[in-house]
């Protein structure tokens, strides 16, 4: 089983988007059993695949000790992939109940993880330094890094860069890959924005570049991927060549 969370560190970078459309292509094009965890207060991965965040539970109750993991997990029209949704609840988590006497509760989560069997857990963790990121990140095997060619994006990643360093001198994670979304490839300042990513996460930049394409938010509206809603548009032929560009650098056999 591989663990991986997804992170950025400011908003609007489709770290959510990535997330759901790797997870579906890994199930509907390798046949991987896969677990989304919407670890997001803002509960859009939850909503992104047709869920109601007022109507399930998220991880709160898992990492409070009052359910077990297998009681939260929700089946997903996708066949092979499973989720865990977000609510308002984890905003706050880390300071409510059991987990505000516990010094080690960042580190509750991978022990929630370990004893599940799916081929690959996915985290989408919230586009800031928090709690709830830091817990995701000590959970996985490895980070991927969602940012946008744009000012504010680049700047962030040198701050999520330390962030990771400073888990990883405590706990094994490995830095999969930066992935750049809204991409425009005649964009002039294009040169710029990947010295500097390569700069910060060295041999790190994903080759595939996921474009700008309204199909992804047009899939959003009816709770599925564009695999299904629109499968040849040119963010489906993307996210199906990051994911397996992904699996190459897992060294993972592709089967398409």
């Amino acid at each position: 089983m591989k663990t991986i969370a997804v992170s950025s560190f400011k908003g609007g970078t489709a770290k959510t988007s990535t997330t759901l459309h790797l997870g579906a292509a890994l199930t509907r094009y390798h046949d991987a059993r896969v677990l989304l965890i919407d670890f997001d207060a803002q509960a859009n991965l939850t909503a992104g695949l047709g869920f109601d965040p007022d109507e399930f539970d998220s991880l709160s109750p898992v990492l409070q000790g009052t359910k077990s993991i297998e009681e939260v997990i929700q089946t997903t029209g996708e066949p092979g992939l499973d989720l865990i949704p977000a609510d308002t609840w984890l905003e706050r988590i880390e300071v409510s109940g059991p987990l505000a006497g516990d010094r080690y509760s960042h580190e509750r989560l991978k022990r929630i993880l370990q004893n599940l069997t799916y081929d690959y857990i996915l985290i989408d963790t919230p586009p800031s330094l928090c709690w709830l990121t830091e817990s995701a990140l000590i959970a996985a095997d490895h980070t991927l890094i969602s940012a946008t060619p744009e000012f504010y994006s680049i700047k962030g990643l040198e701050r999520l860069s330390q962030f990771i360093d400073s888990i990883s001198e405590r706990h094994p994670l490995d830095v999969l890959g930066v992935a750049l979304s809204f991409w425009n490839p005649r964009g002039k300042n294009n040169p710029a924005f990947i010295d500097l990513i390569e700069r910060t996460f060295p041999g790190k930049l994903f080759e595939t570049k996921i474009r700008r394409d309204i199909a992804v938010s047009e899939a959003g509206i009816y709770g599925k991927p564009v695999f299904e809603t629109n499968p040849t548009c040119r963010a489906a032929e993307d996210y199906l060549a990051l994911t397996e560009e992904i699996l190459t650098k897992l060294g993972v056999p592709a089967l398409v």
